[in-house]
C-alpha cells in the first residue's frame, strides 16, 4: 500500500478512493462490508473461518444479508488472513463487547482488533468503531494500543473516528442504509472523512457528533433508555399481576394518550439492551458516580426469569399438576422473534430457573442452529415437539411460525385438558392462555 509520508495533519485520501478493511464479519460487519463493497474495494477481516466462508459461499446464516445482495457485493473480499490488511487505509472495527461474569465490560475483543490493525496501519490511515463502548474508551484505551503496536502518532500519523452500529437484528425494514447514521472524528477533518464515508452508503442521512466522546455516548444511552423503560413496564406486570389485572389491558388504554410510550415487559437480551447499560454504569461509578435508576432496572430485568419460571410453578400448582418431574415446551430460544440471534437471550434463565425445580424442559425453536445453541447454552433443541406430551408450555419468543400455529396449535403439544400455557409475548389471544405477563 502506498503510504503519505509521517505527519500528516488529515487524511490523505478520498473516501472514493479507500480500501475498506471492516473488522468482524457478524451481524454488525457483513452487512456494512456488503453495502460499502458495492461501490469500492473492501477487505471483509474474521479470525472465525467460518464467518469468512460463509459470505464466499454466497450465505450469511445470520440470515440478515441475503443472496442477492452478497452477489452485488463485487469488490468485497473475505479473509482470515491478517497480512491481507495491509491493503487497507480505512479500518472499521465492528467487533462485539461483550461483559464478563460479573457483568464488568469485556473490550478484549475490541483491543485483540487494535492490535490486528496496529500492525498493518500506515500513515495517513483512518480507524474507525463502531462497537458500544463507554464515553472515552476510544481516545483513552484503543488509541494507546493502536499507537503502541503501529509505533505511529495519533491525529499526526493516523487518525480515528467512532460511529457507533445501529443493527436491528432481523429487522427488514430498519437497514444499514435507512437508519441514520451518528458520526464523529478525531480532527475536524477526520469528522468531515468519516461523515463523507458512510453518507456514502446510508441514504438516511448521517448526524455529526461534537466529539467522539459524544457519539459513544449516545449509543450507550439509546439502549440504556430502553432498558429502564423495559424495566419499568417488568415492575408494572408484576404489580398488576398481584393486582389481578391483565398488563397488556392496561397498557392499550394508557397507550390513547398520544405521549404514552409503548413499551413492553419482557424478558431483556440481546447484544444491546441487556449488556450497553453495564459499560455507562462501568464508567459513571469510575468517576466516582454511583447511577442508581440504571443498576435498579438492570437489576430487576435480570431478575425476570426467576420470576416467569415462579409465576408458571404456581399456575402448574394451582392447576393441580406436578412440579418436580414434569415434562415443559419452551418454544424459542432466541433473544428475538424471526431471528437466529442466540446473543445474551434471556430464555435461557428460564429453562436453568424450571430445571432448579426438577423440571425436564424442551427446547423448540425453527430459527435456530441446533449446534449453535449447544455451544452458546448447552441446549440441544428438539427437532418437533410431541403432540400431547407436556404438562406445560411457555412461549417463550414470538417467531412467526408460533403465531401461524394459534392456540390450538399451540396446545396440541399439552396433554389433553391437562395442562398449563404461559404466553409471554402475547402470541395468542388474552383470554386463550392461562398466564400472561
Amino acid at each position: 500500500m502506498s503510504a503519505p509520508d509521517a505527519g500528516v495533519a488529515a487524511p490523505a485520501r478520498a473516501v472514493s478512493d479507500a480500501t475498506i478493511a471492516v473488522i468482524g464479519l457478524g451481524y454488525v460487519g457483513l452487512p456494512l462490508a456488503v453495502e460499502f463493497a458495492k461501490r469500492q474495494p473492501v477487505i471483509g477481516f474474521d479470525i472465525n473461518p467460518r464467518r469468512v466462508a460463509e459470505p464466499r459461499a454466497g450465505e450469511d446464516l445470520t440470515l440478515e444479508v441475503p443472496p442477492d445482495e452478497l452477489a452485488a457485493a463485487v469488490h468485497l473480499r473475505c479473509t482470515a488472513d491478517e497480512a491481507d490488511l495491509d491493503a487497507a487505509d480505512v479500518y472499521i472495527v465492528t467487533t462485539p463487547t461483550p461483559i464478563d461474569a460479573h457483568k464488568r465490560p469485556d473490550l478484549g475483543p475490541v483491543l485483540a482488533a487494535c492490535r490486528s490493525v496496529g500492525r498493518h496501519l500506515a500513515p495517513g490511515d483512518v480507524v474507525v468503531f463502531e462497537s458500544t463502548v463507554y464515553p472515552g474508551a476510544t481516545e483513552e484505551d484503543c488509541v494507546p494500543l493502536l499507537e503502541q503496536v503501529s509505533g505511529l502518532r495519533f491525529n499526526v500519523d493516523f487518525h480515528v473516528g467512532y460511529s457507533p452500529e445501529r443493527i436491528n437484528p432481523g429487522d427488514r425494514e430498519h437497514r444499514l442504509p435507512s437508519i441514520m447514521k451518528v458520526t464523529s472524528g478525531s480532527t475536524p477533518a477526520t469528522a468531515d472523512f468519516v461523515d463523507a464515508l458512510y453518507r456514502s452508503i446510508v441514504t438516511a442521512g448521517t448526524h455529526r457528533a461534537p466529539s467522539i466522546r459524544v457519539a459513544e455516548a449516545a449509543k450507550v444511552i439509546e439502549n440504556t433508555q430502553r432498558d429502564v423503560n423495559i424495566a419499568l413496564m417488568n415492575e408494572l406486570a408484576i404489580l398488576f399481576n398481584r393486582l389481578g389485572i391483565d398488563t397488556e389491558d392496561v397498557l392499550r388504554a394508557a397507550g390513547t394518550k398520544w405521549n404514552f410510550l409503548p413499551f413492553r415487559p419482557g424478558l431483556v437480551g440481546g447484544h444491546c439492551i441487556g449488556v450497553d447499560p453495564y459499560y455507562l454504569t462501568h464508567k459513571a461509578q469510575a468517576v466516582g458516580y454511583h447511577p442508581e435508576i440504571i443498576l435498579a432496572g438492570r437489576r430487576l430485568n435480570d431478575s425476570m426469569g426467576a420470576y416467569v419460571a415462579a409465576q408458571f410453578v404456581k399456575g402448574l400448582a394451582k392447576q393441580g399438576l406436578p412440579v418436580r418431574g414434569a415434562h415443559v415446551l419452551v418454544l424459542g430460544l432466541t433473544f428475538k422473534e424471526n431471528t437466529p440471534d442466540l446473543r445474551n437471550s434471556r430464555v435461557i434463565d428460564v429453562i436453568r430457573e424450571l430445571e432448579d425445580y426438577d423440571i425436564a424442559v424442551d427446547v423448540f425453536d425453527p430459527w435456530v442452529d441446533p449446534a449453535h445453541a449447544l455451544a452458546e447454552y448447552g441446549v440441544r433443541p428438539i427437532a418437533q415437539p410431541e403432540a400431547g406430551a407436556y404438562d406445560g408450555i411457555i412461549i417463550a419468543v414470538a417467531h412467526r411460525e408460533f403465531r401461524a400455529m394459534g392456540v390450538d396449535g399451540v396446545r396440541s403439544f399439552g396433554v389433553p385438558g391437562r395442562h398449563t400455557l404461559y404466553d409471554l409475548k402475547h402470541v395468542i389471544g388474552a383470554h386463550e392462555s392461562d398466564l400472561r405477563l
